[in-house]
């Protein structure tokens, strides 16, 4: 095992959870380096994280510690350029925050990056190392669902918040099997404004190459499993085969109904995803990374590829849904507007629901 040298970019709320991710597990990672644009904000975080060297300009310091790790915690609108500066600086690795960006040209460019110059990439989808998602994980690949058929995910979040998390975890709960067409609906713009922009409501289907079709569904018609206030974890995963079903939330809860409850429905509690529990999914998360740069073979799972056709297949829901057609994986990027601006101006604005 090597112990990898890290910079990192960003000191907000998220920001500090990744920088307490890599200072707890010193054995991997050296936390060399901080950069933020706010003085009282990066003075706390050396404070805080015991690292020496602090700047305001992320080139100033990737020139001047040359790290192995890359980390930006950013707006979404800044990462196509933050993935040019690591590459140009030769990194080893790169660890961003999702969205993976604002268009599917700015997401392929950072893919292509990557892969041409050997840059092992992870966006933070790391909500798959909560103990009920792994609860999850652990009844499919068993088997206790049987085989699987269909996969439903749900989120009162919008997609570029948490619609990009749970289409990834689509993917991963069914092995990494990538789509071949989706259909979608969308509707709204009041969303658009927002520092994570998406459309306000979007309902899509995906038929998968292993023949499993899913459904994802994020925005304010989907299904509300919680009260308001648990707004930002009221979402779940239900995964449906021919022997029962079995479901997970980013709260902690999870369920199934399975070969082996006997005619029971199970119910389970894990930790939710609060500030400890983020604590502790971010070293797991680090960890993974540092053993992908120890082993080629050992791929993160939250790794550029699958984040791109993640983004893929979300970007093909919102263009099935203004062009009202089927569409086709892979897509040709170049040819994709800028799918944003484009639900700016034509999608009409939405009345409130009544009560």
């Amino acid at each position: 095992m090597h112990k990898y040298r890290v910079a990192q970019v960003g000191l907000g709320n998220r920001g500090r959870i990744h920088a307490a991710g890599f200072v707890r597990d010193p054995d991997r990672f050296d936390l060399v380096a901080l950069c933020d644009l706010d003085e009282a904000r990066l003075q706390q975080g050396l404070r805080d994280y015991g690292v020496a060297a602090g700047f305001k300009d992320a080139e100033a310091m990737l020139a001047a510690t040359r790290p192995d790790v890359f980390c930006f915690v950013t707006q979404p609108h800044l990462r196509l350029p933050m993935v040019e500066l690591g590459v140009r600086y030769g990194v080893r690795a790169i660890a961003f925050e999702k969205p993976m960006a604002t268009s599917l040209q700015e997401a392929k460019a950072i893919t292509d990056l990557c892969r041409e110059h050997g840059v092992k990439a992870t966006v933070s989808h790391q909500q798959k190392y909560l103990t009920s998602m792994q609860k999850l994980k652990a009844l499919v690949e068993a088997g206790e669902v049987g085989q699987v058929l269909t996969i439903r995910a749900t989120c009162q979040a919008w997609l570029s918040q948490l619609g990009t998390h749970f289409m990834d975890y689509i993917l991963w709960i069914n092995g990494g099997h990538h789509a071949r067409w989706v259909v979608g609906h969308a509707h709204g713009r009041d969303k658009l404004s927002d520092s994570h922009p998406s459309c306000d409501y979007i309902l899509g289907e995906m038929l998968l190459e292993n023949g499993v079709r899913a459904t994802i569904e994020c925005g304010y018609l989907s299904p509300a499993h919680m009260d308001r206030d648990h707004f930002w974890v009221d979402n779940r995963l239900t995964v449906y085969g021919t022997h029962g079903y079995a479901w997970a939330d980013t709260d902690g809860r999870w369920g199934a109904f399975t070969r082996s409850s006997r005619g029971e429905v199970l119910e389970g509690q894990g930790d939710p995803w609060g500030v400890q529990e983020r604590e502790r999914l971010q070293p797991l998360y680090l960890r993974d990374l540092a053993d992908w740069l120890d082993d080629d073979s050992r791929v993160h799972p939250c790794n550029v590829e699958i984040s791109y056709h993640g983004y893929e297949i979300l970007e093909g829901l919102c263009i099935s849904a203004m062009d009202h057609t089927r569409v086709d994986l892979p897509l040709d990027a170049a040819r994709c507007a800028d799918m944003n601006e484009r639900m700016r101006r034509e999608l009409p604005a939405v009345p409130p629901l009544s009560a």
